[in-house]
C-alpha cells in the first residue's frame, strides 16, 4: 500500500455546483480511488460526482509568486463589475 499513489479527491454535491476538494487517499489505481473515495466521503449521498487527481499531476503556483502573477489584473479595471454602472430598474444582478 505504501507504493501505491496519492489522490486528491473532489465531490460535487449537487448538480450544478463546483466540484469541491475533500482529502486525499492512496488507491492502486483512479478506479479503486473512485470506489475508495465513494466509501469514505460520501456514505451520506452527499456527492453526485467524484473527481479523482493523482498528486503528482497537480502544478500548483508558488505563493511567493502571487504579486507578479496576479498584478497584471489589477490594471484591467474594466474586469470588475465596479467599473459598470447598472441601472436602478435592474435587479437581483
Amino acid at each position: 500500500m505504501k507504493d501505491w499513489p496519492l489522490y486528491e479527491i473532489f465531490i460535487r454535491s449537487r448538480n450544478g455546483l463546483n466540484h469541491k476538494h475533500v482529502g486525499s487517499l492512496h488507491a492502486a489505481d483512479a478506479q479503486m480511488a473512485i470506489q475508495n473515495a465513494r466509501d469514505v466521503y460520501t456514505r451520506r449521498n452527499e456527492g453526485v460526482s467524484i473527481w479523482v487527481v493523482e498528486s503528482n499531476q497537480i502544478t500548483a503556483s508558488n505563493p511567493d509568486d502571487s504579486e507578479s502573477l496576479f498584478d497584471p489584473a489589477s490594471d484591467k479595471v474594466y474586469r470588475h463589475p465596479t467599473f459598470y454602472h447598472l441601472p436602478d430598474e435592474l435587479k437581483h444582478m
